[in-house]
């Protein structure tokens, strides 16, 4: 069995043994299948660069910086470095598990989409749509996501499965008898909600913190969002420290409760480097921009004679 993941838009990314960079959840998938991650697991990863613009990595290796509107365009050469991956991975494997992006009911994504239906489309494989209950509204979902799909993308769907639930599952029963009723889809399954369980964010940043130990003084450590950070999963065993405090700040607020003056100032390792350093500066104009200079770069600083 292996994980395929057609197009995959994040900034958390892993390097494959072959040398190729892929998405952080792809190579997480791989691993929890017992195998080697590969390029073809994830053969388009598209990489932010601005709100509109993104980097381009086909088969783990950067293609171009894109736009949306040229990417839009590019996609028909895309779909080929889909379906190649697609191809080896059928001669190598017995049962391929492939994950969507986003959500198959975005209407305005339909036309050349080859993260979700449309793949399933042009690759003739099944679908099941999962739906996470602990959102809240996970009826609505599903119904809608169903409602929203052409008539033969829904012929592909073979039932619903929930995800994260908690509670007493009799509770859930008769909601399950009225969405199989309502479709004519089948619920497949119910997937428990698993507590304590670590790991690594696809995209967005993880602020669960581990709980303090009792009796020590935590090290309080502030990190810098910026705007494209990028494998920020890296600071995962810092919040995983029971005596280590993390913030990711912003440098406008602090969360409740967080001070200002953190004991250590970390730059993360990332992307844009100058439009990032320009949004540094932007917010921390003294303590963190001194930083930069003199405490990173101290050589900088360093008497000449």
């Amino acid at each position: 069995m292996t994980p395929f993941k057609p197009q995959n838009m994040a900034l958390n990314s892993a390097v494959t043994p072959e040398g190729g960079e892929i998405g952080r959840a792809q190579a997480l998938q791989a691993e929890a299948a017992g195998i080697d991650a590969h390029t073809d697991m994830n053969p388009v990863l598209l990489k932010p660069t601005s709100d509109t613009a993104a980097q381009v990595v086909i088969h783990g290796h950067t293609r171009a910086d894109m736009s949306a509107n040229a990417y839009h365009d590019y996609k028909a050469i895309a779909l080929r470095a889909v379906l190649e991956s697609y191809a080896r991975l059928r001669a190598r494997y017995d049962v391929i598990v492939v994950e969507g992006a986003g959500s198959p009911a975005e209407i305005n994504l339909r036309e050349r989409d080859i993260a979700n239906t449309g793949f399933a489309e042009a690759a003739d494989c099944p679908v099941v749509i999962i739906g996470d209950i602990d959102r809240g509204g996970v009826f609505a979902q599903l119904v809608g996501t169903l409602d929203c799909l052409s008539a033969s993308e829904r012929q592909r769907i073979v039932g619903f499965v929930i995800n994260r639930f908690r509670g007493d599952r009799t509770l859930l029963d008769p909601g399950l008898a009225w969405l199989e009723e309502r479709t004519g889809k089948q619920v497949l399954g119910v997937l428990p909600f698993l507590s304590g369980l670590h790991l690594d964010a696809e995209d967005a940043i993880d602020t669960t913190q581990q709980a303090p130990a009792p009796g020590f003084h935590r090290l309080r450590v502030a990190i810098p969002a910026l705007p494209r950070i990028s494998n920020h999963t890296d600071f995962d065993p810092l919040r995983a420290h029971s005596q280590v405090d993390v913030t990711f700040t912003t440098g406008q607020t602090a969360a409740p409760g967080r001070p200002r003056d953190p004991a250590g100032q970390q730059e993360h390792a990332r992307r844009c480097a100058v439009a990032h350093r320009a949004w540094l500066r932007g917010r921390h104009p003294t303590p963190l921009a001194s930083w930069w200079q003199a405490d990173r770069y101290p050589w900088r600083h360093a008497d000449a004679g």
